[in-house]
């Protein structure tokens, strides 16, 4: 299975972005998913994460500004960034768990996001 992640770019403060994950190479489904971030000089952290059971969670600085989802059918996980602002600027990654019974970790390879001011 591989994730791969598209959708980052450069925008400008305000603007929006939307970030997809796709999982392929295999038959099983994602189960849980997550989006993280790295910046520079900074430790990688928890941006939103999708539970088993379709709950959502976002760590407080991106809350109201950003959205996670999930399309089953494609076996794709999203993050709707708006109100994008330059302390946004990092390269995301997506992780995600997939499978039945037995789950499997993956991460995608990441993909760059800018913000200017």
């Amino acid at each position: 299975v591989q994730l791969q992640a598209s959708g980052g770019g450069l925008v400008q403060a305000g603007g929006s972005l939307r970030l997809s994950c796709a999982a392929s190479g295999g038959v099983d489904s994602i189960t849980a998913a997550g989006w993280y971030r790295q910046a520079p000089g900074k430790q990688r952290e928890l941006v939103a994460d999708i539970t088993s059971g379709g709950n959502i969670n976002y760590v407080e600085s991106v809350k109201g500004r950003f959205t996670a989802s999930r399309n089953h059918g494609l076996n794709t996980v999203y993050l709707q960034m708006d109100s994008l602002r330059p302390d946004d600027t990092a390269v995301y990654y997506c992780h995600a768990y997939v499978g039945v019974g037995t789950l499997y970790s993956y991460w995608g390879q990441g993909t760059q996001v800018t913000v200017s001011s």
